[in-house]
């Protein structure tokens, strides 16, 4: 009984043994329902041959004999997730989340390995995403991007359709064109220009000529004056340019680099048309100097510094727990502590001075405007500046390690031809995937609407992934036609019976 239940699998020339009780362990997958009238079976061996990954399937294998999935060193995930699939267990007992493999799923020795691929595969999509601002786009795409790509397949665009992409791309797309690249080395000279003026004219051997006053007037050195006027009108028409030809106005309004744009444009001119000085005003200016983040648009270094923070997000707010934490715990302790002995030239009147004190010595940074005067003070002193060295210290590593992995993989990839630099393209969507893109066709009344034959591929794609076929009948009646959605999955649910049946007759002979 034994023999007749064992069955051979040979996957890429490597000859696996096991039973088919082993393989009805996990129902509705590939290898649970193995009949020998399928292409892949061998009478003459006596065998089922598939052409895949045979290190993958070893690990797959043990998953029937032993319910624990463990994940290979020697393949990367994208191949570990494809071989899932190709076996049937993405969708059965390897849980999904959100159409992504979970990889909690896997065992907890095999954590480390995996997460480290899914690290690489999120940076790899940031630098893709850091690719596209340097990358020429395709007329389609452009098209697209505005919600003109009926009228473009058409060839119906009006020209103000033709004008807007590319006056887009000269503003806001640096690398898309030569002209685009001048107007972006102009921006940048006029933002330093800007910020250099605003800077000399706090000079104190300068201020005297800068502005003379004349009651609650101000005459400023026409030098000044006239640069400060220069820069401003080309933001202005920058700003103007962009709300006109900006593909999504909503995008444009919430981006933080062009809400610093605004308000460092509104800050100048309301000092200009405001006759009276106003202190609150010229602190409303240094807006002004935020404009040096606009040259993150032109600078690949600057954004991977930025989503280097962004990605240590969590250790730097670690980081700020602990030192508000230290800071509070500190301020108290100096002020009893500075009380404990008689002290005439106390600094630490109340805890909150303390904090300022706390917070510069945890930073070790350390003044000397405040300082401890007695043995109690100067021991609470120390404990908190070994304790700010400690905090700090600790996340900084994860930090470094986040901008390693950044600037190591753009540097590898700068090393590659542009045509091969989109190292994660646009994958072929999964099962789960394909089955939403087939769920986006049924309607409130529950009906699947099938008119076009790219949705017939979808079918067939999303039929391929299962073993049980559809039929195609069926397929043929959703063309051009209404089906309900129950009809499909009855019809699907006939057809694994029917096969159940042949497979439990094969294994009664």
């Amino acid at each position: 009984m034994e023999l007749n239940n064992r069955i051979t699998l040979n996957v890429g020339g490597v000859r696996h043994e096991t039973y088919k009780s082993t393989l009805k362990k996990i129902p509705a997958t590939r290898l649970s329902r193995l009949t020998q009238s399928l292409v892949n079976y061998d009478p003459i061996l006596n065998e089922y041959f598939f052409d895949r990954h045979p290190g993958v399937f070893a690990q797959v294998l043990n998953y029937y004999r032993t319910g624990k999935l463990h994940y290979p060193n020697d393949v990367c995930g994208p191949l570990f997730e494809e071989e899932l699939e190709f076996w049937g267990l993405d969708s059965n007992q390897v849980r999904l989340r959100g159409g992504v493999f979970d990889y909690r799923e896997v065992e907890p020795c095999c954590w480390s390995t995996y997460s480290t691929y899914r690290d690489t595969k999120a940076t790899l999509a940031i630098l893709d995403s850091l690719d596209v601002n340097r990358m020429k786009l395709h007329d389609q795409d452009v098209a697209r991007l505005f919600g003109y790509e009926e009228n473009y397949t058409r060839g119906k665009l009006t020209k103000w359709q033709r004008v807007k992409p590319k006056i887009w791309a000269l503003i806001d797309v640096p690398y898309s064109s030569i002209p685009a690249k001048c107007v972006a080395c102009l921006s940048i000279i006029f933002i330093c220009l800007s910020v250099l003026s605003f800077c000399l004219k706090t000079n104190r051997s300068s201020r005297s000529g800068i502005e003379i006053d004349t009651g609650n007037y101000k005459q400023r050195r026409e030098v000044f004056y006239y640069l400060e006027h220069v820069c401003n009108a080309w933001f202005t028409l920058e700003i103007i340019i962009r709300c006109l030809v900006s593909p999504s106005l909503k995008q444009l309004a919430t981006s933080p680099v062009n809400m610093i744009d605004m308000a460092a444009t509104i800050s100048f001119y309301t000092e200009l048309f405001m006759t009276k000085s106003s202190v609150y005003l010229e602190v409303l200016s240094v807006v002004r100097v935020l404009r040096l983040f606009k040259l993150t648009n032109h600078s690949p270094g600057l954004r991977i510094l930025i989503h280097t923070f962004k990605a240590s997000a969590k250790e730097l707010g670690l980081l700020v727990f602990f030192l508000v934490l230290g800071i509070v715990v500190f301020a108290s302790l100096i002020f009893y502590a500075e009380r404990l002995q008689e002290n005439p030239e106390n600094d630490f009147d109340s805890i909150p001075k303390g904090l300022w004190w706390a917070l510069v010595t945890m930073t070790t940074v350390g003044y000397g405007d405040m300082t401890p005067k007695t043995f109690p003070g100067m021991f609470i002193g120390g404990l908190c500046a070994l304790a700010g060295v400690l905090t700090i210290a600790v996340p900084v590593p994860v930090i470094v390690s986040n901008f390693s992995m950044f600037y190591s993989h753009s540097q590898a990839r700068n090393k590659l031809p542009k045509e091969r630099r989109k190292i994660l393209p646009a994958e072929v969507p999964r099962r789960s995937q394909r089955i939403k893109i087939l769920n986006s066709y049924v309607e409130r009344s529950g009906q699947l609407l099938v008119r076009t034959s790219p949705v017939r591929s979808m079918i067939v794609a999303a039929s391929m992934s299962r073993s049980a076929d559809v039929n195609v009948d069926t397929i043929d009646q959703c063309i051009n036609s209404t089906v309900d959605a129950s009809t499909m999955q009855e019809t699907n649910a006939e057809s694994m019976v029917e096969e159940e049946k042949i497979n439990d007759d094969n294994d009664m002979k």
